[in-house]
């Protein structure tokens, strides 16, 4: 477990050598959209995933990932597909800090909240005696610490925190491919017998994330560039995350790990095909 822990770290401080403080005030001084965006995330689709578990009713370990990946906050990818869309770039890289920051908090909330209201989830965090408040120390230490270091760095010594960055990232996507691979690995069994059901709730939910995102900016009357923003911000998540907290605490329950796995894989694929149609569209002007 520690091991994970370690490299989700790696990834965390790699994340936040591409953070600034700046990027907080830009929130304060442009709140509307990044208002919108933070209810997305911590609060409009929990929700929806909540519904979702109810309507489709999976195998109770699949609901309990589907709830655990709408607690996890936006993933630092969605920064490079929200400007392969010609969204607005720098109101995703805003989101995606404060998103980071409040998840210490929000993400083990949602969690132990949606989880205990469905009857077969609340029973596996009633099984393994899931304490928030250690789920929010192990967040605190795998992305409170690397955040205020990373970012620390990129303020005082950003020529350095540039060259680090640039090597961090690769070892960080090579890191997660192999969170997915022990993920599926260690349940070729689950994975057998869910991962057609699996596939399609990851197609449905991630679908609902991304239009949910789009038409609740669209709702607020947010720009063009905005709402597809928000619609990436609100579709990608940090799966990475999910997983390690997955087998920190689940012991690498099988269907949360799959669904957690396949998201991690699936969000790039929609983010990257919405990204590829949007960008079709002449550029114009970004307003937060």
């Amino acid at each position: 477990m520690w091991v994970l822990n370690i490299c989700l770290a790696i990834i965390m401080f790699g994340v936040a050598l591409d953070i600034k403080w700046v990027d907080f005030k830009n929130v304060f001084e442009a709140p509307k959209a990044a208002f919108v965006g933070l209810l997305l995330q911590f609060v409009l689709l929990p929700a929806a995933s909540f519904l979702l578990v109810l309507i489709i009713q999976p195998a109770p370990s699949i609901a309990l990932g589907m709830m655990l990946v709408a607690a996890c906050p936006g993933g630092n990818i969605s920064n490079f597909i929200t400007h392969l869309s010609k969204g607005n770039t720098a109101l995703s890289v805003s989101l995606t800090s404060l998103g980071t920051l409040l998840a210490l908090v929000m993400t083990p909330l949602n969690l132990e909240v949606w989880g205990s209201l469905y009857p077969p989830t609340a029973a596996i965090l009633t099984e393994v005696s899931l304490d928030p408040w250690e789920v929010f120390k192990t967040i605190c230490v795998l992305i409170g610490i690397p955040l205020v270091i990373g970012m620390t760095m990129s303020q005082r010594y950003p020529i350095i925190a540039s060259r680090i960055s640039k090597r961090v990232k690769p070892i960080s996507i090579l890191i997660f491919a192999i969170f997915v691979i022990v993920a599926f690995a260690n349940n070729v069994d689950a994975f057998t017998e869910y991962i057609h059901l699996v596939v399609l709730v990851v197609f449905i939910h991630n679908l609902t994330a991304l239009s949910l995102g789009y038409y609740v900016a669209k709702l607020f009357g947010l720009s063009k560039e905005n709402r597809k923003t928000l619609a990436i911000e609100t579709g990608i998540q940090n799966s990475g995350l999910g997983l390690v907290l997955i087998f920190g605490f689940f012991q690498g329950l099988g269907g949360m790990a799959i669904v957690a796995g396949w998201w991690g894989i699936w969000h790039i694929l929609s983010g990257l095909a919405i990204a590829s149609f949007w960008a079709r569209s002449a550029p114009s002007t970004q307003t937060i």
